[in-house]
């Protein structure tokens, strides 16, 4: 063995302290790369609101508001319809957007559940999936299969009704038929 100590005994150098950070002069902040878009859009908000309550602009952006359809900039087009089968009222709510379509169709506003399907060079039937929800529940997936195989778009479906009725839900596919031929653009 070598006369050579152990690592362990050898006394360590100390760390050099860090220098402290200069004070920034009066008046100056320090800024974080998009503090200032977030700090102007947050200004430009707070005005619009403003303005709101003194019966200005509203306050939402007009990409926002209902467009005729889908344009080069990506806008959504929305389309609301409701009709009443077996004395229940029913809503239907279109969204168009650039290369897909939503549809949601119940009684009560919520989302328990959602399926997608897109068509398949590889395959006539579309692909169909449930991504919300109880998945053996398939009429989302069947009406989202139906809708993407006439439409060629991906098409997300929320099919919210406690009536599983064939009758009633051909009614259902009926409705949304006749609103697609009535208007072609907002599907």
């Amino acid at each position: 063995m070598s006369g050579r100590a152990c690592s362990c005994s050898r006394p360590r150098p100390r760390p050099r302290p860090r220098p402290r950070p200069r004070p920034l002069p009066a008046g100056k902040r320090k800024r974080s790369a998009g503090s200032d878009s977030r700090a102007s859009f947050a200004l430009a908000w707070r005005r619009r609101l403003r303005g709101r309550e003194g019966g200005g602009q509203s306050p939402v952006p007009a990409a926002m508001e209902e467009q005729p359809g889908p344009g080069p900039g990506g806008r959504i087009s929305l389309h609301n319809f409701s009709a009443r089968l077996w004395e229940q009222l029913i809503h239907f709510h279109v969204m168009q957007l650039t290369d897909s379509l939503f549809l949601w169709v119940g009684a009560a506003p919520s989302l328990r559940n959602l399926a997608v399907a897109m068509c398949s060079r590889y395959d006539s039937i579309p692909l169909t999936t449930s991504l919300i929800g109880d998945a053996s529940d398939t009429t989302s997936n069947s009406k989202a299969q139906r809708l993407a195989r006439k439409t060629k778009k991906q098409v997300f479906v929320s099919y919210i009704l406690q009536n599983t009725d064939c009758n009633f839900t051909l009614l259902i596919e009926n409705r949304i038929k006749e609103e697609m031929e009535a208007f072609p653009v907002k599907f």
